[in-house]
């Protein structure tokens, strides 16, 4: 018997047939597993077309509540996916499309974020092919997301911005079109840049060579506009149905190159922890809907951990989100043992900037402006952002504005702090002014110049300028060039000079570098600089002073023109003699 086992350890038959109807079934289970993903995943297919192809204003709530019963953590590519393409076939509807994600996003915020990022990368791939029903298709759905608070008021500006920076006649109607939707809003938000969108309007009307179908739809839109937008109101009747308090807007810019479409969650991906994540969308459905979870398992699609995003965190995506709207609480007598949350996603910076963007842009006068930019809540640290963002609107402007230079005049002269903020901006600006294109520099160059002017900043912060071939680049001569000049406008060219060549010490120490005194060759390259921006008045000095040169400043003349015209062995004969 123990040869016929060939010396292994004997299994009686009827225990050896248990093993394999085990092993079989085992198999028999995966198997299963997988297909019933399958089958779920086309089940949750039907659960999400169904009800977004069938939605109207009657029965919205009742929808959404429906919706919420299907695994839309899971199934949010094919949410996505459905309300566009039916957004895309009946555009009328698109008012009713915005409030149903504008629901779904209180809840589960991560499906209005993927929504906003497809409709913007959409929108690029079609203002790029010159897909016109396309393009309008995309602003339709994102000017109604804005109206809802979902997608945030600046992509609106981005968006209509583009769709002007070259106006053709497609790309007009096109704005249009997304301005007569979202006009409203805007009017209400921040009607200072709404007003500046229709001054483009209005000079694209008279100066474009555009159809005359264009000039008349833009013309409509300046009435609508004058009516205050009563046809097209921000949020129809019966449509408003979350509070302010429960949106969340996403920031999403237009040209983010960092935007993920996720085209991976619109197919079957098989899940390894299938039935965990379940459970997890069954209590999440549960919270939402207020029912037992118990009765509920089972019910909806499963949550798959491999489509893009880990859904068996799903969980503690919520709770990021909360995270990132709790502010961060700092130990006190009053609260002891809580420790502080240190906000590493920046959205509290990135909410501040957007309340001085939209705090400037909302202003009629600068002294509005200035007043409310005071009240504004800044965190110890971060009052540098008011001084960055007060220049970048500025420098962001087509041509420059005066009303930024008094805002900034009117903050420095309020309180040192702008004007400590002001002066470092000045140097960050000029180490970088090569990073900005020539319009933007020009607009800063008369921002300072003005605060110069007006001595809302001392004149040492010019110590940053060392005016050599070897230390300036095209973008700094450029600068220094405008502000110069339009200090000379305002001051006058004898008062300019007067400031540029005074005796307190503080300033003349600081314009060392903008009038060299040290070696030949710098005190030429500033004389022609001068001479060649129509300030040559400012060099007298520096000529002066190089026709009495040293015998040192001589000789390194000469040793230049003998290397220029007589070549190297010359030179060296010629230093042996200098030296002697």
């Amino acid at each position: 018997m123990l040869g016929s086992m060939g010396g292994g350890r004997y299994i009686p038959p009827a225990v050896k047939r248990r093993m394999l109807k085990k092993a079989a079934a085992s198999a028999d289970t995966d198997e299963y597993n997988e297909v019933a993903q399958r089958e779920s995943w086309e089940h949750l297919k039907k659960q999400i077309n169904g009800p977004v192809n069938k939605v109207n204003i009657a029965n919205i709530k009742d929808i959404v509540v429906e919706l919420f019963g299907a695994n839309l953590i899971r199934g949010r590519g094919l949410f996505c996916r459905s309300v566009m393409r039916a957004q895309s076939l009946s555009s009328s509807y698109t008012p009713v499309y915005a409030a149903l994600v504008a629901v779904i996003n209180t809840k589960l915020p991560i499906v209005g974020e993927l929504l906003v990022s497809r409709l913007v990368l959409q929108f690029r791939r079609a203002f790029n092919r010159d897909d016109k029903s396309m393009c309008i298709s995309s602003v339709m759905f994102l000017a109604h997301l804005t109206n809802q608070r979902i997608a945030n008021e600046i992509l609106a500006f981005q968006v209509v911005a583009l769709l002007l920076e070259t106006p053709t006649d497609d790309s007009v109607e096109v704005a249009v079109a997304f301005m007569r939707e979202v006009g409203a809003f805007l009017l209400e938000s921040a009607p200072r840049v709404l007003s500046a969108v229709f001054d483009t309007f209005r000079s694209i009307l008279h100066e474009a060579d555009i159809d005359k179908r264009i000039q008349y739809m833009i013309e409509v839109l300046f009435q609508i506009r004058r009516d205050g937008f009563k046809d097209s109101p921000i949020i129809p009747e019966g449509l408003d149905l979350v509070e302010e308090d429960d949106q969340i807007v996403h920031e999403i810019a237009l040209d983010d190159d960092e935007l993920d479409a996720q085209d991976g969650l619109n197919v079957f991906k098989h899940d390894e922890e299938y039935a965990e994540n379940e459970r997890k969308y069954s209590d999440i459905k549960a919270e939402i809907l207020g029912e037992s979870s118990d009765s509920s398992d089972g019910e909806s699609g499963s949550v798959s951990g491999s489509e893009g995003d880990s859904e068996s965190g799903s969980d503690s995506d919520s709770d990021d989100e909360d995270k990132e709207d709790a502010p961060a609480v700092a130990p006190t007598s009053e609260t002891p043992g809580v420790q502080k949350i240190h906000d590493l996603t920046e959205t509290e910076l990135v909410n501040l900037r957007r309340t001085i963007y939209l705090t400037i842009m909302s202003s009629l006068s600068f002294e509005e402006a200035a007043h409310k930019l005071m009240q504004i809540k800044i965190r110890p640290g971060e009052e540098q952002e008011l001084c960055n963002m007060v220049i970048e609107c500025c420098s962001q402007e087509r041509t420059y504005k005066s009303f930024y230079g008094l805002i900034g005049e009117r903050l420095c002269k309020l309180n040192r702090l702008w004007k400590n903020g002001f002066t470092l901006a000045f140097t960050s600006c000029y180490e970088n002014i090569h990073q900005y294109e020539t319009s933007h520099l020009r607009n800063i160059a008369h921002f300072f110049s003005h605060q110069l002017a007006s001595d809302a900043l001392h004149w040492s912060v010019l110590r940053v300028v060392v005016l050599t071939e070897e230390t300036t680049t095209s973008s700094s001569r450029i600068f220094l060039k405008i502000l110069l000049q339009d200090l000379a406008e305002q001051l006058g060219l004898q008062t300019l000079n007067e400031r540029l060549k005074s005796t307190d010490p503080g300033i003349s120490e600081a314009l060392v570098g903008m009038f060299p005194s040290d070696a030949a060759k710098s005190i030429r390259f500033a004389i022609n600089y001068y001479t060649s921006i129509g300030l040559g008045a400012l060099t007298d000095e520096m000529r002066e002073w190089l026709k009495t040169a040293p015998t040192a400043i001589v000789v390194e003349v000469l040793i230049e023109i003998i290397e220029i015209f007589c070549g190297i062995k010359d030179l060296e004969i010629f230093k042996t003699l200098s030296v002697a």
